[in-house]
Formats: C-alpha cells, structure tokens, sequence
C-alpha cells in the first residue's frame, strides 16, 4: 500500500467517524475532509473547489427549489384533502397518505413532500380518533421510497447519474431509476401499510387523540410552586401522588439552575422550581389544581388560551432548523418575542437544565404561545412546522394546474435532451418566481445549504479516494474476500454495506463513498456497473432502521411519539424485502 492510499484511507476513516459521532454537523465535517485531501496533496488543488460547480449539485439546489413552488402552490394537500373519505380503516389511511408522498416525493425533496403531509395527516387522524404513530412512520418511510422512482427523487440518484456519465460517457436518464424503483416503492408502500404499522409497539398504536392532533407523553416544562399551594409544607414523597400519575415530577431546580435529586424527606416550599413530564391536558389539570405556574411567569390560565390574539401551538423542528443547537432563550431571542416556549417535547433524553438554557434538537416538538400576528412568517423564517389542526387551506385549481405544467415543460426539457437538466429546472425556477408561485426570498430559503456545502466539499474528496487508487484497493480486497459468491452475492452485499451507512450517516455522503467503490467492483469482475450503482442508488435512501438515517425520520419523531428504537422494528423487515426484492430485479433490467 503507498502512502498516497494509507492517507486518502486515514481520511475516509476519520471523516465516516466524525458523521458516526455526530458532534459536528455533516457540512463541517465534509468542510474538514476536504481541506485534509488538500493539505495532504491527495488533489489538484486548482480543482478543489470544483465540486460546488458540479452539474450534481446545481441540480439538487434547483430541485429544493422547485419543491418550494410545489408546496406553496397546494398540490400535495390538495390530493391529501381529496382522500379523506378513504380514511375509514387504518389500512385504507395508511396506504393512501402514503402513496401520495410517495409519488410527490419521485418529483420533490423527500422531506419538503413529508413537511407538506405532516399536518395534513395529523388532521384526518384527529378527525378518526386514531394514532398518529400508525400513520407518520409509514409516511416517513413513503417518502424515502418514492425517492427510488427518479433521478430528482432524491440526491443520491442524481450523484449516481452523475458518476455514471464519468465513468461511461452517458447519464442515466430522469425514469431510468422507475424500472426497478417503482417496483419496490409500490411493494414498500404495500408493506407499511398492511403490515409495518402493526410491528410498532401497541404502546404506540393504543394512543388516541381526540381533543387535539396528536398527543405526546413527555412534554418536560418547568413549574413554579405559588404561594397558596395547598403543596406548600407537604414532603416530596407524597408529591408524585398527588400530581397522579400522568405527570411525573422528574426532578428540582437548585440555585445554579441544575436538576438535581429531589429529596423526598424535604418539605415543599412556595417559589420552589421543578421539571414535570406531562402531556398539555394533564398538565392544565396540575396547573389549576395545585396551584402551580409556569416558571415562565406565564399565567397558568394561559392554556385556556382565552385572550383574542393569543394562540396556543404545538410546531415540530424541522431538520436543519436554523435554531437547532441553540438554546430556548436564544429561539425566543430571534423570534422577536412573537414565540415563547412553554414546554418542550424529546423522545429518549430527558430534560437536565432549565427550560431557557435547554438547547433546541431536530424533531423536538415546542407548545408555544404566539403572538397571531406575522405568526406564519415567523414560524416559515424559523423553520418551524405548526402541528395545530387550524383547517386545510385549499389552494385555486389553477395555479396547483400551472404550477405542474412548468413542471412538466422543464422535465419535457431535461429529458429530451433539449437542455441539460439542471438548466431546465433553472428556467422553471425562474417561471415560478414570474408567476408569483414562488417569492425570490424563497429562492434561497428553500435551499438545504448544508447538503450543497456537503456535496460541495465531498465530491473532490471522492475525487482523492479514486486518483490515489483506494478505491480500486477496496474493490480488489472486497472482490478477493468474496471470490468464492456468485455477483449477485455480492451486489446484494455492496447493498447492504450502503443500507448499514446510510442509517447512520447522511445519504448522500454514502453514494459519495460508494459509488467509486461499485464502479471498481464492476471493473475489476469485468461487469458493468449498471447493476451496482443501481443498487447503490437504492440502499442509500434505505435509511429505515434510525430516527438519524433521514431527515424525514426525525421529522416525525416528536410529533409520532416514537422512542429510537421504534424504527426497526419496521424499518428491518422493510430493508430485508427491499434487499430480496431488489437484486433480481436489477439483474433482470441492468444485466452483468
């Protein structure tokens, strides 16, 4: 091994643990390896920029974009409206949600697709009194497999068209992806929807929600004891009793502001700071009976909501939520004090600060009071999705009609071959913002930054990894272990490798990873790579086993009530079917 290969394999190495380890976003990281390739002279540093100008990348912005358009002007939840009455059993429900975000998905960002059905899905459950949880896991999952059906399903598909047109001189084309994707997704969606949703724990599937859109158990707020408690010089050992058993006392404030262990033989004392675990009815109930406040000196009566221009709301995270990191005083900071945090719902963690110097996580779902006015901006500028069931809004039949014909005239375009793909989608792009559909603020508000900057900086990383051979080094050590199994044993176990990575970092990273490695597989068995990075393309977006894998997981994560290891117990079978399902298929369509 030269040294050239034992650093682009240091690097490989230190950049897939760092995405493991999560304590830096994936951006910086992808940042990192890219100055480290540099540095170590792996790449021509006159092309080490070179990724940001990647038809790939300008590709994947203009589809966050288009997704934009779409969303605003109503498609999605105009055909979520219209399938209401096929929510009478839970199959029907499941099945028919998630077939639409399936096929929005094969023609939008996956997560824009789920942010979109999200609240429309959370109303027909309120609307049947029926789990949430039986319905947005399967819709999650609906959205990464419609992703399979395209090249803009998702931007892994566009990365592998991307790799093929360098390796063999031609693109996959736009429905190239459909012949084995659509398969798969029409049977993935099958599954979830008949089968997947019973495999959840029956904690889970029993949870109704009849006086709001969903419930959720661990709401953690911060309570003040009032001066006519009738608490007040009671012990702490009777406390939990007394609250009842659906709000938990989890803990007391000392004067650093730190949850500590509650001494159970101390009295109770007026203006005494505790962390209590309770969804919003209990907690009005212990409010009131109890004489507690919100430590947030917000009125206890604030939950009757009884002030005109005042609302009460429950609003998911969104990934990549600008004030993911940052602490509740910060959020209400940048929120102008439009928004103010009165409890916080997290699956798995528990809450350990007080309530304003908790920092604020992807899928954590807020119970705000807001201000009505300019609420909507603030929520859309926050990256903020609003759970409160305030009525579908239906949107004119014929800007959902034009805004579809632009979209079809600029895949018409793409396709043909009239204009490059990325340019086509430019110039919808630019007819969406004439039409009004789409503002020019939201021009660059719709964009994932951090996937750009990811793809950005990963691809010439990649680039380091082939022009030093190790990738050509992993294909023959691979080809060799595996001499004995017949190629579509070992296609089947490229997907597995890519399925095991995409569950635990992000998806496009994993085709940036593999992708070479598939071609060095079919070089080195003298195949085509067809086959392989077809199966590449479709393991990525098999992120099913993690609340972590996709975007679209922690999405629903708060607003599901899901607990992290909810997710396999779906998501495995799922990958199973898919892995058995897949690798005759792709030897059928893209033969050896």
């Amino acid at each position: 091994m030269q040294l050239d290969q034992i650093l682009a394999f240091l690097v490989l190495a230190a950049t897939l643990g760092m995405f493991i380890w999560g304590r830096f976003r994936y951006d910086v990281v992808a940042a990192m390896a890219l100055i480290a390739v540099c540095l170590l002279g792996l790449i021509d540093l006159n092309t080490a920029i070179s990724g940001f100008g990647n038809p790939a990348v300008i590709t994947v912005a203009a589809v966050l974009v288009i997704s934009q358009a779409l969303k605003n002007s109503g498609v999605v939840e105009l055909i979520g409206e219209k399938l209401d009455p096929l929510s009478v059993s839970p199959v029907l429900h499941i099945g028919s949600m998630t077939l639409v975000v399936a096929v929005a998905s094969a023609f939008m960002n996956n997560v824009g697709a789920m942010a979109v059905m999200l609240p429309v899905a959370l109303a027909s459950c309120a609307r049947r009194d029926r789990s949430p949880a039986i319905v947005l896991m399967p819709l999650a999952f609906g959205s990464l497999l419609g992703g399979l059906m395209t090249m803009i399903g998702t931007p892994p598909n566009i990365l592998i068209a991307q790799y093929r047109a360098e390796a063999l001189g031609e693109s996959f084309g736009m429905f190239d992806y459909a012949w084995v994707g659509a398969p798969v997704a029409l049977v993935g969606v099958l599954f979830v929807s008949v089968i997947g949703w019973r495999l959840l724990p029956k904690e889970r599937r029993g949870k109704r929600s009849p006086d709001q859109l969903f419930e959720i158990d661990d709401y953690f707020t911060e309570v003040k004891i009032e001066e006519d408690s009738p608490l007040i010089g009671k012990r702490y050992a009777e406390m939990q009793s007394l609250l009842g058993e659906d709000v938990e006392l989890t803990g007391r404030l000392n004067d650093a502001g730190r949850l500590s262990r509650i001494d159970r033989s101390a009295k109770i004392k007026a203006d005494d700071l505790l962390i209590v675990k309770a969804d919003t009815a209990d907690l009005r109930s212990a409010l009131d009976d109890h004489r507690l406040a919100l430590a947030s000196e917000t009125p206890a009566k604030i939950l009757e909501m009884e002030a005109n221009d005042l609302v009460l709301m429950e609003a998911v995270v969104s990934p990549g939520s600008r004030i993911a990191g940052r602490t509740v005083h910060v959020f209400e900071r940048w929120a102008a004090q439009r928004l103010h945090v009165l409890a916080i719902g997290r699956q798995g963690k528990p809450i350990r600060r007080r309530l304003k110097d908790v920092q604020i996580q992807e899928g954590d779902v807020l119970l705000m009071r807001g201000d009505e006015v300019d609420l909507s901006e603030t929520l859309s500028r926050l990256s903020l999705l609003p759970l409160p069931e305030r009525g579908l809004q239906l949107t004119s039949p014929r800007r959902v009609l034009t805004s579809l014909l632009v979209f079809a005239v600029a895949i018409g375009f793409g396709v043909s071959g009239v204009l490059p793909t990325a340019v086509a989608f430019i110039g919808a792009i630019i007819a969406y913002v004439l039409l009004n559909i789409l503002s020019t603020r939201e021009l660059y508000n719709a964009i994932d930054w951090p996937i750009i900057v990811l793809l950005g900086a990963l691809i010439p990383v990649g680039q380091a990894l082939e022009n030093t051979g190790a990738t050509l080094l992993i294909a023959e050590q691979l080809v060799n272990l595996t001499d004995a199994l017949p190629i579509w044993a070992l296609l089947g176990l490229v997907m597995i490798v890519t399925m095991f990575l995409s569950d635990i970092i992000n998806n496009a990273a994993t085709v940036v990873v593999m992708a070479p490695i598939g071609i060095a597989i079919a070089n080195v068995t003298g195949v085509s790579p067809d086959p392989f990075l077809m199966a590449i393309a479709i393991a990525a977006s098999c992120a099913f086993l993690t609340p972590i894998g996709h975007q679209s997981n922690t999405l629903v994560m708060g607003a599901g009530g899901y607990h992290f290891g909810d997710y396999w117990r779906m998501g495995l079978p799922l990958e199973i079917l898919i892995l058995i399902m897949s690798i005759p298929l792709l030897m059928w369509i893209w033969p050896l």
